[in-house]
C-alpha cells in the first residue's frame, strides 16, 4: 500500500518558490493500475518523482506498507529504490553497445546477483524476446525496446513498477500491446503500477485515473473497463 498524506512539493526558483504540490492525500492498493494525468507543470512528474522516491517531499508523510519514507536515511532510500521500484521511461534508456540480455542484467549486477543471466533470460522470454536476447537496441524496434525495458524492470521482482509517459514514443498499436504486457503483470504477479501519461487512450486502460492541475488532484476516479485491453 502506497499512502501519501498531505505531500507538498516546493522549489525555490530565480523567480521566487514555486509549489509543484499542494497538499496530495492519496493511497493506491497493492497490484492497482494507476494513470496520473494532466498538463504539463501540473504536478504528475513531481508526484511520481516523490512516489518513486527520486525526490523528498517538502512537507507531508509518505508510507509504503508500514514504513515512514520521510524517516529512511539516503542510504536506505538508495536501498529502497533498488528492491521494491521498477523503472520504465518513454525513452528507454537503453545502452547502445549492450545486448537485451545485458540490458536486464545490470539491475542485479548492482544486486551481486549470481544467477543474474538466466534471471535476464527468463524475463526477456516473458515478454516474447527470446529470440532477440543478443540483439542491440539498433537492431530492436521501438515496441521491442520498450519490451527490453520493461524486463530489465521487473527482472528484481520489484512491488511497484513506474512508469513515465512509456508509450509516448509508439504508435498506438504498439503502445496498447504494451499497456497490455503492464496489465499483466499487475493482474498475474500483483505488481503496483503508476504511469504518467498524457494519452488519453493509455489512461483509459488504467483501472484508476488519477486528473492533476496546479499541483492538486482534480479528479479520482475508476475506469469503466477495470484495467482489461480487450
Amino acid at each position: 500500500m502506497i499512502k501519501l498524506e498531505n505531500i507538498t512539493k516546493e522549489y525555490i526558483t530565480d523567480a521566487g518558490p514555486v509549489k509543484a504540490l499542494n497538499g496530495i492525500d492519496l493511497s493506491i492498493p497493492d497490484g492497482e493500475i494507476i494513470a496520473i494525468t494532466g498538463q504539463s507543470g501540473s504536478g504528475k512528474s513531481s508526484l511520481m518523482n516523490v512516489i518513486g522516491c527520486l525526490d523528498s517531499p517538502t512537507s507531508g508523510r509518505y508510507f509504503i506498507d508500514t514504513a515512514d519514507i520521510g524517516s529512511l536515511s539516503d542510504f536506505q532510500l538508495s536501498r529502497l529504490r533498488g528492491k521494491i521500484f521498477g523503472f520504465i521511461f518513454q525513452s528507454y534508456n537503453l545502452l547502445p553497445r549492450l545486448t537485451a540480455l545485458e540490458q536486464v542484467e545490470l539491475p542485479l549486477i548492482y544486486q551481486k546477483d549470481p544467477n543474474r543471466r538466466i534471471k535476464a533470460a527468463t524475463a526477456l522470454a516473458m515478454l516474447g524476446l527470446a529470440e532477440r536476447i543478443y540483439h542491440t537496441p539498433n537492431q530492436l524496434s521501438g515496441g521491442e525496446q520498450q519490451r527490453v525495458a520493461i524486463a530489465r524492470s521487473i527482472v528484481i521482482n520489484p512491488k511497484i513498477i513506474l512508469a513515465d509517459e512509456p508509450t509516448g514514443a509508439l504508435d498506438t498499436k504498439t503502445s496498447t500491446e504494451v499497456m497490455d504486457i503492464l496489465i499483466k503483470l499487475a493482474k498475474e504477479q500483483g505488481i503496483t503500477i503508476v504511469l504518467v501519461t498524457h494519452e488519453p487512450h493509455i489512461a483509459s486502460l488504467a483501472e484508476r485515473q488519477i486528473k492533476m492541475s496546479d499541483g492538486n488532484i482534480t479528479e479520482d476516479s475508476y475506469t469503466k473497463n477495470n484495467g482489461l485491453v480487450s
